[in-house]
Formats: C-alpha cells, sequence, structure tokens
C-alpha cells in the first residue's frame, strides 16, 4: 500500500483492475475544482437531484428473482470452486448477497453516528457543509431500512438456519473508540469501493437478480456524493493532528481493519455452514475447505482489499502518512491478501 495503485487481485489468474474510483458529481465536476465551501454545496444541490424512494424507485412493488444470481463472480468468487454445480455458485452467491447487504447495513451505523459526530465542528460555521453532513447521515438512515428490508425479502425465499454474527451497535461502539482520523479513513474506503463494486462489477453482469442490482444502483447514486464528504472531513481532521497524533491514529486504522477482518472471518464460518446445510448434497472434506477459503477470500476481497487497491484512496492515504507508517499498514494487510 505504499503506492496509490496497489496490485491485489480478486483471484488467481485475473488481471487486477486499476480503475480509479472518479470521486465526482454527476456533471463531471471534480471536488479538487472547487473551493471547500463550494464542493460542500455542491454535494448538497446533487443529494437533492437524485434522492430516492425505497418503495417509489427502488422495490417498486417488485421481488427478488432467485433463479438468478445476487452478486456477481467478480465479488462472490463462485467461479473459482468448479466442483459447484452452477445451481450450486448461484445459490452461493445469494448467500454471500444477503451476508453482503447485511454488512452494508452494519457498517452504516457507524457510518451515521461518525458524520453526526464531526457535523458538530460545522454547527456555527460553514452551513451548506452542516446541511451535506446531515444529508448524508439522514441517506444512510434510510440505506439501513433498505438492507433491513432486503434481508427480510431474502429470508422469506430463503430456507431458515442463515445467521448474521456482528451486532451493529456493539461494532459501532468499537469503531467509534477510534481515533476520528482512522474512523474517516475506513469510512473514506468503504464509500470508495461502493462505488467500485457498482461499476465494475454489478452494473455490467446481466444474470443478476434485476431488483438486487437496483438496489445497489440507487445505494451507489447517493454514496457517489459520500464518497466527496469522506475526502473532505478526513483531510480536515488531518490538518488537525500533530505528527504523534497522527501516528497513534495509524495504529487505531490497522486495529479497524483487523476487527473488520475478524467479522469476516466469523461471517465467512456461518454462510459457509449455512450453505453446506441447504446445497442438498454432501461434500468432501477438501471440497469444503475450498469452499470456505473461498468465501473467504472473497468477503476479503469485498471489504478490504477492492478498497486499498483504488489510486485516490492510496493517494489521500499516502498524501497524509510517512514511508514507515505506510510499511506498517502494508504489513498488516499482508496476511489478509495472502
Amino acid at each position: 500500500m505504499s503506492t496509490a495503485t496497489t496490485e491485489v487481485s480478486p483471484a488467481a489468474g485475473r488481471t487486477p483492475t486499476h480503475v480509479c474510483v472518479p470521486v465526482t458529481d454527476d456533471r463531471g465536476t471534480t471536488p479538487q475544482s472547487l473551493g471547500d465551501s463550494a464542493r460542500y454545496a455542491r454535494c448538497v444541490e446533487v443529494s437533492k437531484r437524485v434522492r430516492w424512494d425505497i418503495d417509489r424507485d427502488v422495490l417498486r412493488g417488485r421481488k427478488l428473482d432467485f433463479s438468478k444470481k445476487f452478486l456477481p463472480d467478480g465479488l462472490a468468487l463462485a467461479d473459482r470452486l468448479p466442483f459447484l454445480s452452477a445451481g450450486e455458485r448461484r445459490l452461493l452467491s445469494q448467500v454471500q448477497g444477503r451476508s453482503y447487504a447485511n454488512i452494508f447495513g452494519l457498517v452504516e451505523r457507524f457510518i451515521g453516528a461518525k458524520m453526526l459526530d464531526v457535523s458538530r465542528d460545522h454547527w456555527l460555521g460553514d452551513q451548506s457543509a452542516l446541511e451535506a453532513l446531515v444529508r448524508f447521515t439522514d441517506e444512510e438512515l434510510k440505506h439501513q431500512e433498505m438492507f433491513r428490508r432486503i434481508d427480510a425479502m431474502i429470508g422469506a425465499g430463503m430456507p431458515a438456519g442463515y445467521a448474521f454474527v456482528p451486532q451493529a451497535n456493539a461494532v459501532a461502539s468499537v469503531v467509534m473508540g477510534k481515533s476520528t482520523w482512522a474512523v474517516l479513513a475506513l469510512i473514506c474506503l468503504i464509500e470508495m469501493f461502493v462505488l467500485a463494486h457498482y461499476r465494475e462489477s454489478i452494473e455490467p453482469d446481466d444474470e443478476l437478480s434485476p431488483l438486487f442490482k437496483d438496489v445497489f444502483l440507487f445505494h451507489a447514486r447517493e454514496e457517489s456524493q459520500h464518497a466527496i464528504l469522506d475526502e473532505l472531513e478526513w483531510q480536515r481532521e488531518n490538518a488537525k493532528l500533530t505528527a504523534e497524533a497522527r501516528d497513534a491514529a495509524v495504529d487505531d486504522l490497522i486495529a479497524l481493519v483487523g476487527a473488520v477482518d475478524g467479522i469476516l472471518q466469523a461471517q465467512c464460518a456461518a454462510d459457509t455452514r449455512y450453505f453446506l446445510e441447504i446445497c442438498g448434497r454432501p461434500m468432501m472434506a477438501d471440497d469444503v475447505e475450498a469452499v470456505q477459503s473461498t468465501v473467504l477470500a472473497a468477503y476479503r476481497w469485498q471489504y478490504v482489499l477492492s478498497g486499498v487497491r483504488i489510486p485516490r484512496f492510496g493517494e489521500l492515504l499516502n498524501g497524509m502518512i510517512t514511508p514507515a507508517q505506510s510499511a506498517r499498514i502494508a504489513a498488516a494487510l499482508a496476511p489478509i491478501a495472502s
């Protein structure tokens, strides 16, 4: 992670893509081309224009299509498992898709809380900035509701036995206990890979359930503004820190990434057990191990590695930290990337 284009391939033999997530609004304006106040105001303007309603715009009375995949192979990595039938790979994508939606609901709990927290710096200052962050938080609350509803819809169409392991409030409490710099770094990473996942993997796949695909289309439309605000707030927080405080914040970021990986490992174990229970046939021990290792690789790709290879994230992070700190972060990522 010492460069802005860290090469992390999602699968053996697959050429890594270095698509720089364009942190722009839908008219092509880059945030760097505007002053900070204008950038906040621009986010407000676009937020108003792209705002959507769960029932009217996303669900529209539709149901999920269980004859199709939920997650594309570029995220689920189900194409790594040739011993599974096409139907079993589809089922695995649906199990992963349920957790994919639930993990986004989980992280948006602490994202909303942190944005409310940092908004206090704007209470008696730039009101465009304050409005942008309030709208950001309101949208995150809406997204949580959407993901809860999608989870219920998936649960109604799949066999009983699925378990979502982490508790959103408990996770948020741990995250909120870390330095603001580290939390904003994690949030910026998340918002950027939301956009990358949609543009690189979800949007191009015509074999996904149309409703599930639309959930992430509408999610990405609002997250595109959030990524701009993440960048603004992270840079603003960075400017406040002493070298010593920033060094401690790097340790916090490493701890947060480790905590995320712990969540992914626990959910991988739960999802693998559930998939094996409902797939309808026994598997050899080697195949079971391959399923679990692939699901873990997929989750690590989805929630960590696909973000750290985004050039813009690398530019932001490396512009704030020293080479020694970058090396510490790279060493912490090495076991996850292996």
